[in-house]
């Protein structure tokens, strides 16, 4: 056999095995590929939208996203996604911001609880406070928007008197607040409002109807347990006190413990009322008229 018909044998066998090869590679190797690749074609090709109709899906489902939104917020109370430790602190020094200079809250926080559908911070308020001011700390936590509860609350008297006299009525408190909240963001609240948390004013029942602690006399006013009339004018009276101090008074004017109730000119007399410490009184002032000496 010559060599130039080795040669085209040995070069025909070379390309039976390339083509051998690639109808291998393209039928054996890349089938699976390819078919992979037609499949997530086929894929796309159902979710395959044009941008008007991608717009419209938007559009609903912002509306949506916007009627949920609103019942959640429509709700009285929400349990709100993920707060920290420090907003409770936060907002009890919003709400006693307007506090007397009686009143005074301390928190401490205790723990989480940790529960399947939401958890809970664990808090210590105490202190002592004027009973409204304590209402409007009680009302504010319980009707928060954002989901909080009181227990365990204890409440005493305290009476403190001033350098000068002046009696205050208090109230010692101490309370357990519980501050729920989620990890869960389904009820979450966009655009949250508080709700109002302002209580109308309460009867101070810790205000004691007999009090031995009598308010000073700081504005000067006419004392008429030590006062005498003096005489009678249209529509007013003329007083002075046990220090020569002298008062032109009207009905509905007022007095030291009470007010002027009225001015009785046929019996040329004043009558006032006192309220000494929780114990109402009439008092009476007449005239006295100077009796003529006699020559």
């Amino acid at each position: 056999m010559s060599s130039k018909v080795k040669n085209t044998i040995i070069i025909l066998v070379i390309f039976i095995m390339i083509g051998l090869s690639s109808v291998a590679y393209n039928f054996v190797y890349q089938k699976a590929k390819i078919s992979e690749k037609q499949k997530k074609i086929k894929d796309l090709k159902l979710y395959q939208l044009d941008t008007e109709s991608l717009n419209m899906q938007l559009a609903l489902l912002t509306k949506r996203v916007a009627e949920l939104d609103s019942v959640l917020a429509n709700r009285k109370y929400n349990i709100p996604f993920n707060v920290s430790q420090a907003s409770f602190f936060d907002f009890v020094n919003q709400v006693s911001y307007g506090f007397s200079s009686h009143s005074y809250v301390n928190i401490e926080f205790n723990e989480t609880e940790t529960g399947t559908n939401f958890n809970i911070f664990h808090y210590t308020l105490n202190g002592i406070a004027e009973f409204n001011d304590l209402i409007k700390l009680i009302y504010a936590i319980e009707e928060s928007k954002q989901l909080k509860k009181i227990e365990s609350l204890e409440l005493s008297n305290n009476v403190q008197v001033d350098a000068d006299g002046t009696p205050h009525y208090l109230v010692n408190y101490k309370f357990k607040a519980k501050i729920y909240f989620s990890s869960d963001n389904r009820f979450f609240v966009k655009d949250l409002k508080e709700n109002s948390i302002i209580p109308n004013p309460a009867y101070d029942f810790f205000y004691p109807l007999i009090r031995n602690e009598i308010p000073p006399n700081k504005d000067k006013l006419l004392d008429v347990q030590s006062a005498q009339l003096l005489a009678l004018i249209p529509d007013g009276a003329f007083l002075v006190d046990a220090s020569g101090n002298t008062y032109l008074l009207w009905e509905g004017d007022q007095v030291y413990l009470g007010y002027l109730t009225n001015i009785n000119y046929q019996n040329t007399e004043v009558n006032f009322v006192l309220n000494k410490g929780g114990i109402i009184e009439n008092v009476t002032l007449k005239l006295v008229k100077e009796k003529k000496l006699s020559k």
